[in-house]
């Protein structure tokens, strides 16, 4: 079917010659506006032709557009018949125009930009340059060179950035050139060394327990040279610079012996953790490396390795092709530079979209599908909606149709909001939606949050959201859209799907479906203008008396003294939780009092809530009050305040650059704890480059390990997560252009080793039958086939994925087998590649094909901010959150835990399934796993630390489907939960009923371990019971940090959690609004549930391994 059927026609642009003709009469008119005129000297394309004059100069008027002046100079230079043979056969798009600033080449890269707001403008004026100079040159073409290296590039990617087939602008390309400028500073300020060893260490003050663990402020270290090693005594205060003086001035009667040769000294050597690429190095001390305090905390010896530093030179990063662009590019000019107020209309070029007074319309011509969808009912209807963030500005719909492969409308929808009233990052949201009467035609309703979950009840009507699609109205340039677009629009996943575990994020892409062959499209017809409409940067307050005079008098208001009685109202708003709703009430008081929030950087969630996007008077008087306030960047850091900005709430530029400059004062090691939330953070910003992709960009180009994580989020991101690749592919195409061959070959090796053992699972799988058993005939054909893996040309050794100090050798094959689930997933043991490693034990991965490990990566990453928060408050849990990675498309890596097993298998391996109801089994097992008392008491207490910490932690989260296959135990008595697929009450049923008796498992085994049975205490049991206290409230303390994450992650990654009762989950089980006693009574009470329960869970252990219910769980055991 032709698509271009439902299309009407427009009138054709201008072209060229009329508006060079229009526009050299409007400059040689005389006007009584005063306009800035800048001189420019322009060097052209043509100056190294024989006999042509090198350049000419131009007088050029400040409110031209880039595209105008090229017009312009390329006019002049035909009516002056300069090489006609050059001028007249090529247009002015075929140059390009760069200045010089600092010794760079800086490319005016977008033609739609003011001349006067131009980056080489400002610079020239600091200079007091009277003549601007800029070079035409003819556009370049990459060099064979570069396009082999960005098809390198589009390879570890997974995408190829450079397609721009699926879009409707040019934001990508626009994106791609425009983050080539923080690179270039990045790295001309990355320091070669540090980036090369990349220590990893913390400010953070060390936590009491583990200061217990030191002597009088020193440790020991044993430092080892090839064969031979030394222990001395340091003190954890001293650099790792004094520890080699130290180990120097300790062996200088060694050295021979050593094999240290005499013409070097302690400064030409580095310190490196054996086995692991983890260096000691930089100005902290040794207490500050992570390494030091894991092993304190593990209470392991400290065995370092002396070298040679590595050669920085390994980390050279390819020149590029490109010119940097103009600093400014894609921004604005003010109001002023931009209105047709007062201004000779034959001057006009742009128009401000703050003079547009009409309200905004479109029109929707109709739909179309090569197929109609297997649906029941028979009319269809479009809903419009204008959104900025979640704010519903204005919304229409047209009437009802019959529902075909093709409906047509023709209508126009007119929104009640002005054009000049949209703010930048509005976004048009299209909803195809299906019912079985007719509806109303422009009908009000709210039916976008209905939607969510799949259908809606509208009076006696079901309607059903079938396809949604988002075009921003302001383009990536501040450029209103024109004209027509026809939109290939995203199908709304069935719950079963997979895609429905985001479809909360999903829905506010910009991106449209690249399957354009079959996916339902739209199209719509914008106002078009003679020129390009822009939304000012701002508005000149100086210039305009009225809206100065206005500010003034709404500030000395806002600023009086607020009553008491609204005093305690206004606290009360502000203590809530970021889930607390506004009411209209509460969003006027802030709004009123908005001087007095902007004290209270608390408060400012609350306020920019309670902004009213859709009025541009509000927008600018907020964005006034945020330049001036100094409170948001003088208060201390509140990660939690500063994520809750960057939720789907809040789309404004200036608010969310506000929230990333707080995050710059994070430390590497907390930018790493909040990576996977801020990496889908970037899901909520309306375009490709943001104050939040720079900043992931910076951080990740300082430090390899960000880097390394990085590249794995947003690799599974771009593989799985259509929506956003393409936004997610620039950002990683960027980073991977300047961390430097090393990790590039890195990375290689690990795309290569993935894609190999993939191929492999594949294989295995179509070979061996769909159910749980494994023969031994299917692990004998997967050695074979890692075997000739092996042979032809695996990476002789990958850094591990969920661990990058970590390098993996050859794969152990006799001890690689296949797991006995449904997914068929590998159980592999490779051997370790660093020679300096003490380990004889070789690095396990569990490599799954089949099943999205994001969700379980978020649970994981949770955990550990959990915690992270516990340290501070001196709380050793001993959590064992395992590395668990997503590296592609349902494909990813897990950690094997060493020495551990699940609790269904010590169960299992006594009495068989009865196992379950044995109380004294697991206890028996820990005894025997432990040669003496001393190591018993210690295993024990361990047990009560972690099994406090993974009943506080899954309570918290509303982890459920917990059984006895997805609880594990190490050997040293350290409790663990995998296998995070079921959250907040979308917990499994058996047979019908839910399994989830319990608010957590701490069932009559686990009890016994502890010295107690039935209703009967002890010590043990008591110190339990005071650990899950403390652990509680410490959580409670960071109450907003929590809900944040939590709710960020169900946006982002959990299936079909949207309603208000899942996000609820979090304040109940918090137990928000209430005091520290009843929260510690809440808690204790949870304690007594599972205590009287605990029979119940045993039944529900004793029928899983009766009836061996696999529930997406793989034993881990061998």
């Amino acid at each position: 079917m032709d698509r271009r059927r439902i299309l009407v026609s427009v009138e054709k642009p201008v072209v060229l010659r009329e508006v060079i003709r229009r526009r050299k009469k409007a400059i040689s008119s005389s006007s009584s506006t005063s306009m800035d005129q800048i001189t420019v000297e322009f060097v052209l394309p043509t100056a190294t032709w024989g006999g042509n004059p090198d350049s000419l100069q131009l007088e050029v008027a400040g409110n031209w557009t880039v595209e105008q002046v090229k017009a312009q100079v390329w006019l002049k230079a035909v009516t002056s018949n300069f090489c006609p043979e050059f001028y007249q056969r090529f247009c002015p798009d075929y140059c390009i125009l760069l200045y010089q600033k600092k010794g760079n080449l800086c490319e005016i890269y977008d033609k739609h930009q003011v001349f006067q707001t131009l980056d080489c403008i400002r610079y020239w004026r600091a200079l007091k340059k009277e003549v601007g100079k800029i070079q035409m040159v003819p556009r370049p073409q990459p060099s064979e060179e570069s396009l082999h290296y960005q098809r390198y590039l589009n390879y570890l990617i997974g995408y190829d950035v450079t397609d721009v087939s699926n879009v409707h602008d040019d934001e990508l390309e626009f994106t791609r050139r425009k983050l080539l400028t923080p690179r270039r500073i990045e790295l001309c300020d990355r320091d070669p060394k540090l980036y090369s060893m990349d220590p990893w260490a913390t400010h953070k003050p060390v936590p009491e327990h583990l200061l217990n663990k030191v002597t009088n402020g020193h440790i020991l270290v044993v430092i080892h040279m090839s064969t031979a090693s030394q222990t001395i005594k340091v003190s954890v205060d001293d650099t790792p610079a004094q520890v080699l003086t130290n180990f120097f001035n300790k062996i200088a009667n060694k050295r021979v012996l050593l094999g240290i040769p005499d013409n070097v000294c302690d400064a030409d050597y580095v310190l490196r953790v054996c086995g692991r690429e983890e260096y000691l190095y930089g100005e902290k001390p040794l207490q500050s490396f992570n390494w030091i305090r894991q092993c304190l905390k593990n209470g392991e010896e400290i065995h370092l390795v002396l070298e040679t530093p590595p050669d920085p030179e390994l980390d050279l990063v390819m020149k590029e092709d490109w010119a940097q662009v103009d600093d400014c590019t894609g921004v604005a000019g003010t109001h002023e530079q931009l209105t047709i107020d007062e201004k000779d209309h034959e001057r006009v070029f742009t128009i401000s979209m703050w003079d547009c007074n009409r309200k905004f319309r479109v029109k929707v011509l109709g739909i179309d599908i090569p197929t109609l969808p297997k649906v029941p009912e028979f009319i269809v209807f479009i809903e419009a909606s204008i959104f900025h963030g979640q704010q519903l500005l204005a919304q229409e719909r047209t009437t009802s149709k019959t529902f075909n492969e093709e409906v047509l409308w023709n209508c126009w929808l007119e929104f009640n909001i002005k054009i000049k009233d949209l703010p930048k990052g509005a976004r048009l949201n299209l909803q195809v939606v299906c019912g079985k009467q007719p509806q109303t035609p422009n009908s009000k309703g709210v039916f976008y949050q209905d939607y969510t979950s799949g259908g809606c009840i509208d009076g006696k009507t079901k309607s059903r959201l079938l396809y949604y699609v988002n075009l921003l109205l302001i383009d990536h340039r501040s450029l209103l859209r024109q004209g027509e677009f026809i939109l290939h629009m995203w199908k709304m996943p069935e719950k079963s799907e997979e895609s429905s575990s985001s479809i909360n994020a999903d829905k506010l892409t910009s991106a449209t479906n690249p399957d354009k062959e079959s996916s339902m499209a739209v199209a719509i017809l914008l106002d078009k203008y003679c020129y390009p409409v822009v939304l000012p940067k701002s508005r000149d307050v100086c210039r305009d008396a009225g809206v100065a005079g206005e500010e003034a008098e709404l500030g000395e208001r806002g600023q009086r003294e607020m009553p008491n009685h609204l005093k305690k109202q206004f606290e009360a708003i502000v203590a809530t939780d970021p889930l607390h709703p506004l009411s209209p009430e509460d969003k006027e008081l802030l709004w009123h009092f908005r001087h007095e929030c902007m004290r209270d950087p608390r408060a400012y969630p609350k306020l920019l809530g309670s902004v009213k996007w859709g009025k541009q008077e509000d927008v600018l008087a907020i964005h006034r009050l945020l330049e001036r306030s100094s409170a948001w960047d003088s208060s201390g850091l509140d990660v939690g305040l500063a994520m809750q900005l960057l939720d789907c709430h809040y789309s404004d530029a200036q608010v969310r650059s506000m929230a990333v400059r707080k995050l710059e004062t994070l430390e590497d090691d907390d930018v790493l704890r909040y990576l996977l939330q801020l990496v889908q953070a970037v899901k909520f910003e309306p375009y490709h480059d943001s104050a939040l992709v720079r900043f992931l960009l910076k951080r990740a180009l300082r430090s390899k390990r960000i880097g390394h994580f990085l590249f794995w989020f947003l690799r599974s991101e771009i593989a799985q997560s259509m929506h956003y690749q393409q936004r997610y592919a620039v950002l990683l195409e960027a980073y991977l252009r300047g961390c430097g061959e090393a990790m590039l070959q890195d990375f290689r090796k690990q795309v290569e080793m993935t894609e190999a053992l993939q191929k492999v699972t594949r294989e295995i799988k179509a070979v061996s039958a769909d159910k749980y058993d494994v023969t031994a005939q299917v692990v004998f054909q997967l050695r074979q086939k890692l075997e000739t893996l092996q042979l032809s040309g695996l990476p002789e050794s990958f850094r591990v994925p969920y661990d990058p100090g970590l390098r993996a050798g050859a794969l152990v094959i006799e001890q690689c087998k296949v797991m006995a689930s449904k997914k068929k997933p590998l159980w592999l043991q490779f051997k370790r590649a660093d020679p300096t490693t003490l380990s004889k034990d070789p690095i396990g991965i569990i490599f799954k094909d089949g099943d999205d490990l994001r969700q379980d990566m978020l649970i994981l990453q949770i955990l550990l901010i959990m915690e992270s928060i516990w340290e501070t408050e001196s709380l050793d849990l001993c959590l064992l959150p395992y590395g668990c990675i997503s590296t592609g498309n349902r494909i990813g890596m897990i950690e094997i835990v060493k020495d551990a097993t699940t609790i269904a298998n010590i169960q299992q391996s006594v009495v068989g399934s009865t196992g379950a109801f044995k109380d004294e089994i697991l206890y028996q097992w820990l005894r025997d796993k432990c040669v003496s008392e001393d190591k018993f008491q210690q295993a024990v207490e361990r047990f009560l630390y972690s099994c406090g910490g993974y009943c506080v932690a899954t309570y918290v989260l509303g982890i459920g489907d917990r059984h006895n296959d997805n609880i594990m135990i190490t050997e040293s008595g350290n409790l663990f939960h995998i296998d995070f697929g079921h959250i907040l009450g979308n917990y499994k049923s058996f047979m019908g009923i839910s399994k989830e008796w319990v608010p957590f498992v701490l069932t009559p085994d686990f009890l016994y371990v502890m010295g107690t049975s039935g209703k009967k205490s002890s010590p043990h049991f008591q110190k339990f019971q005071d650990v899950c206290i403390k652990a509680y409230l410490a959580l409670r303390h960071h109450t907003n940090l929590l809900i944040i994450l939590f709710s960020m992650m169900l946006m982002t990654g959990m299936p079909q959690l949207t309603s208000k009762e899942d996000i609820e989950y979090i304040r109940e089980a918090l137990t928000v609004g209430r005091s520290e006693d009843e929260a510690q009574r809440h808690l204790l009470d949870q304690i007594e549930i599972c205590r009287e329960k605990g029979w119940m869970v045993q039944i529900n252990w004793f029928v899983h391994l009766v009836l061996g219910i696999k529930q997406g769980v793989e034993k881990r055991s061998t």
